[in-house]
């Protein structure tokens, strides 16, 4: 019982590390997107 908990614990860890990963690598592509395209001077 214990094994599987841990094990699943690790499951969850490394799907938290992931999706941390991914959100700070849209983020910073989002944000050099805003920065290298022209200002909408409309």
């Amino acid at each position: 019982m214990l094994k599987k908990l841990l094990v699943v614990a690790g499951v969850v860890g490394a799907a938290a590390l992931i999706f941390k990963k991914v959100k700070a690598s849209s983020d910073e592509r989002a944000l050099w997107h805003e920065a290298t395209t022209a200002p909408d001077l409309r």
